[in-house]
């Protein structure tokens, strides 16, 4: 196994399932929800198409350029088939995209709490040099556009922005967005990270505005809002010149041919996914509300499938929690290595179906109370 130092990440639960999936019959005992992955199927003609043709698609060779997905999404997404880069994943394309653009002399803004690995490839692959936008629980972790705005004017060579950011589940508008990134400095290039829009809704990505301007790039995972995180799909939208310049150096095959097929057809089930979206937001409702009842905590507003808890602080830290209700195989994330003023009480669960999300009351209810 490789020294090199890595972000961690959840996932601590195949652990219990076995990474050799050698028990997998095991994965209907744990609740994941130290990981944020969907917690409905994907669309049901997805599962019908891949498990008519499985063998076929197992064996055989994908598209070499995904032409098929980039001319779905680039449909569906109202831009220019020249405007998308397909990946295995928006971290395949945070590792292409950002070591081709950045080198160790360039400097980087990057919001504080955020999601980890862009940290990680910036301070330990690259070596940047990283700048954080502190965003403060008074202000319930949200930015203040001012303070982005008097920092964009730095003129940064790179600025990072997760919207709805991850651990926290705070969205900054659309619009709002685009005057900020109008008045920042063309020279600043803006890397929007859009993994959970679809549950605020596709009408506040940025995509089409990205595609007018050189500096700003959005990346697009299809795994959390569409259920394919198994499958690893993804693409990035910017100006035509921003993806030429990477397309060179993206390998052939670069998604299986089950993401493929599974990416062009979620973007087609778009009833399903906004029926999806809605039970959602009453599902994370449900949760918050029974997570008050269990004791003096914060909750963090969120607009996506996953809420940030603020535990008491005269109680047990996140990281006891989270090794408590490991026993009875619930699987949540400390935060603490998300950013620098979370401490040591912030937990983030993962929204899951109702009955799951009472058996994650239940037992947090038993691990608090102790």
């Amino acid at each position: 196994m490789s020294s090199l130092k890595k972000c961690f990440h959840g996932g601590a639960f195949f652990d219990a399932v076995g990474n050799d999936f050698s028990s997998l019959d095991k994965r209907s005992e744990i609740i994941n929800g130290d990981v944020l992955d969907a917690w409905f199927p994907p669309a049901p003609e997805i599962l019908k198409v891949l498990g008519t043709h499985l063998d076929w698609i197992i064996r055989t060779s994908p598209p070499t350029d995904c032409d098929g997905f980039v001319r779905t999404v680039a449909h569906h997404r109202g831009v220019g088939e020249e405007n998308i880069l397909p990946g295995a994943g928006s971290s395949d394309l945070m590792f292409l995209a950002l070591t081709q653009w950045l080198t160790p002399h360039s400097r980087v803004l990057l919001l504080d709490p955020t999601y980890g690995e862009y940290e990680h490839l910036l301070t330990n692959v690259i070596g940047c040099r990283v700048e954080r936008l502190t965003c403060h629980r008074s202000q319930l972790f949200s930015p203040s556009l001012e303070d982005l705005n008097k920092a964009l004017a730095r003129e940064y060579d790179f600025c990072i922005l997760v919207n709805p950011n991850s651990p926290t589940g705070c969205h900054i508008g659309r619009e709002t967005l685009e005057c900020v990134f109008e008045d920042a400095p063309s020279s600043t290039t803006i890397w929007v990270d859009e993994t959970y829009v679809e549950y605020v809704g596709s009408e506040h990505s940025l995509e089409k505005f990205a595609v007018q301007r050189p500096n700003v790039v959005i990346s697009k995972s299809m795994s959390k809002s569409y259920g394919l995180s198994g499958v690893r799909v993804a693409y990035l939208c910017a100006h035509a010149e921003r993806i030429a310049q990477l397309r060179k150096y993206s390998p052939p095959w670069v998604v299986s041919l089950p993401g493929q097929i599974a990416g062009v057809l979620a973007l087609q089930e778009t009833s399903y996914y906004k029926q999806r979206y809605m039970e959602t937001k009453k599902l994370r409702e449900e949760l918050v509300a029974g997570l008050l009842d269990l004791q003096r905590m914060e909750i963090i507003p969120s607009v996506a499938n996953f809420v940030l808890c603020m535990l008491d602080p005269q109680g047990p830290s996140a990281a006891t929690v989270v090794q408590e209700c490991r026993k009875d195989n619930l699987y949540l994330r400390d935060t603490k290595l998300m950013g620098t003023t979370l401490g040591n009480h912030a937990l983030r669960i993962a929204v899951k179906d109702g009955p799951t999300n009472q058996k994650m009351l239940t037992i947090l209810a038993r691990v608090l109370a102790k």
